[in-house]
């Protein structure tokens, strides 16, 4: 019989590490203004934090990276090891390259501070904080734990042929994901063949500082030419453009036939998510008709769904990955339930249909 002060199975619970009292104080009151969620430890280094959440076991952890005696990597790389748990990685906009490090070692998502306000007033992510935690309850355990970290990944050492002595890509992908969508694509981009006919848009879910970096990754472990995207972008074959954070992405056909460009504008009010894959597949669908292709992977809501409806009337094909290794079936499940999917892959399926196609 469980008594008053004994957490209901139906509430989160966390594990919060940081350095800073300051911070471990404001990130877990933040969170505890949901009912939802019980903090149940506080740790101030990755030693304290590894004893904790083997102890404790808790359903989420948030963390610092950079910490005394053991940092967050190291802990992070225990931990996945001994007890797969959902890690969001709290840091500031400066630390890019190790939140993208974090994510590859197996955290699942990421929340940005601005950096004056790396050890002040936590209320601009505090939302944001609470919505990625609570997702934590949703995921289903057999494919967090199974779902391979990126270290044993080769990348590429090979230098791509200038964009001048490529033709327009046969086929312009486009390439929609949220939660857990950065490790999914690094593994998808990493399978792509060299000299691969076809071009990619990605729109990931991330704030504005962080994209550039993010394709930058991408195209270190590819053998396409992958970079974040400006307005007026042309594109050939063997390449791939990410959307800038906070912007939305369209695909312009080239005249006559010729090589087409990505449009780089602002959200309109009518963009429930940002970048926006809606708004990406509908120009995709308006462009290319049958032979638009659109790809929904693992993510938190629905976007995409109305591009893909798009590219179905158009006689296009969507694949949405499948619940199997999906670490948030929210974006494609919504996407298969409305049925405006043609096919539900696995992600290792995924990258061998793009790669098989002609």
């Amino acid at each position: 019989m469980s008594g008053p002060n004994l957490p209901s199975v139906s509430v989160t619970t966390v594990l919060v590490v940081d350095d800073s009292a300051f911070n471990r104080r404001s990130i877990s009151e933040i969170l505890e203004t949901s009912p939802d969620v019980r903090v149940v430890g506080k740790a101030a280094d990755g030693e304290e934090a590894l004893r904790l959440a083997l102890s404790l076991r808790p359903d989420v952890v948030t963390l610092d990276l950079e910490m005394p005696r053991m940092d967050g990597f190291t802990f992070l790389r225990i931990l996945m090891s001994k007890l797969p748990t959902p890690i969001i990685v709290v840091s500031s906009y400066s630390a890019k390259e190790n939140v993208f490090r974090a994510l590859e070692l197996g955290a699942l998502d990421f929340v940005a501070k601005p950096d004056q306000n790396s050890d002040g007033d936590f209320q601009p992510i505090a939302r944001e904080l609470l919505a990625k935690v609570l997702l934590a309850r949703t995921l289903r355990r057999g494919v967090f734990v199974a779902r391979p970290q990126l270290d044993s990944l080769p990348g590429t050492d090979s230098v791509p042929p200038r964009s001048a002595e490529r033709p327009p890509p046969r086929q312009v992908i486009g390439v929609a994901s949220s939660t857990g969508g950065p490790t999914a694509l690094m593994q998808i981009v990493g399978r792509l063949p060299a000299r691969y006919p076809h071009a990619l848009l990605v729109t990931q879910h991330m704030p504005d500082k962080f994209t550039r970096t993010f394709a930058e990754r991408l195209d270190r472990r590819s053998e396409l030419d992958i970079r974040e995207a400006a307005d007026q972008d042309e594109l050939f074959a063997g390449t791939g453009l990410v959307c800038p954070g906070g912007r939305c992405m369209l695909l312009e056909p080239g005249s006559g036939g010729g090589t087409p460009r990505v449009r780089v504008r602002p959200p309109g009010a009518e963009d429930r998510y940002v970048p926006s894959a809606d708004r990406l597949f509908s120009s995709l669908a308006r462009a290319h008709g049958p032979r638009a292709v659109g790809v929904i992977l693992t993510g938190m809501g629905d976007d995409g769904v109305q591009g893909a409806r798009a590219i179905r009337e158009a006689g296009g094909v969507v694949v949405a990955e499948s619940d199997a290794t999906a670490v948030v079936y929210g974006m494609p499940g919504a996407a298969v339930r409305a049925g405006v999917t043609t096919h539900s892959l696995a992600l290792p399926e995924i990258a061998e249909f793009l790669g098989s196609l002609r």
